[in-house]
């Protein structure tokens, strides 16, 4: 396991910072983050790209099933949280009260490195629209799955954490050597059955009649300066457009998309 995926609170630091330099200006490129804006983040963990948002004068909504991570969330953020500035719902987002839990719609929707953790991924994305404020947008960053480490293997205790691509072994293979190293095999395969792929996640945009409002790949993930001293680099066109092969060397895509009849003219 690499250290700062076990100091929460470094964690919740890196991702703040990287909210703050690339997520948040991602989107300001095409849809301005204006003071009172209601920010709902799907999958927030312990807060930290929350607070970018709130920092901005935004109002968040975070829902988090692992309830650890929110009380860690409570503790790095209690003035927010005491201001009214934020809430935190722990529970699973398909059993939200969008009425009790959400007071409200939202100008942005997040979803930072979730989307390839949610089981009935089209189900989300569809029902996400139904609050989601007239020309609101949601916003996507996730690795595709067949990216070096787009199984999650980098949470690993043993040296399985830093053997890029070793998830897309044949099935039973990779389960093997997950149950030999002594691994979470439940939680690992869980992964592998909701790794998703840039093709699926367009189609299923699309499918659900969203527009691509604004889309970047990279080649090195943003959060690698952090993580590794590594300056971010934007994916080259011609890899970009080439479909499947792109997902291996691709380790992060950021996308806004919007409902189609929302589209801002």
């Amino acid at each position: 396991m690499f250290e700062f995926h076990a100091d929460r609170k470094r964690y919740f630091d890196i991702q703040v910072l990287n909210a703050e330099k690339y997520v948040i200006p991602f989107i300001e490129e095409r849809f301005p983050i204006k003071p009172g804006m209601r920010v709902l983040e799907i999958g927030c963990g312990e807060g930290g790209v929350l607070k970018a948002f709130i920092d901005k004068g935004c109002v968040g909504v975070g829902v988090e099933l692992d309830a650890p991570r929110i009380v860690d969330a409570q503790k790095f953020l209690p003035e927010d949280i005491a201001a009214g500035k934020l809430k935190f719902v722990t529970k699973d987002i398909y059993k939200v009260d969008t009425d009790k839990d959400f007071d409200g719609l939202f100008d942005i929707i997040v979803l930072k490195d979730v989307i390839e953790h949610i089981h009935d991924q089209a189900k989300l994305i569809g029902w996400m629209k139904n609050f989601l404020n007239p020309n609101g947008i949601v916003f996507f960053g996730f690795p595709p799955w067949y990216m070096p480490f787009g199984g999650h293997q980098q949470i690993c205790k043993s040296k399985i954490s830093r053997l890029p691509y070793i998830h897309l072994l044949p099935s039973f293979l990779y389960k093997g050597i997950l149950k030999n190293r002594k691994e979470n095999v439940e939680e690992m395969m869980e992964i592998r059955d909701t790794g998703i792929s840039i093709e699926r996640f367009e189609k299923i945009c699309k499918k659900e009649g969203y527009s691509f409002f604004h889309v970047r790949h990279y080649l090195l993930n943003p959060i690698y300066e952090w993580k590794f001293g590594w300056k971010p680099r934007k994916q080259v066109g011609f890899i970009k457009a080439i479909p499947f092969i792109r997902n291996f060397f691709t380790t992060c895509v950021y996308y806004i998309i919007q409902p189609i009849n929302n589209n801002s003219k």
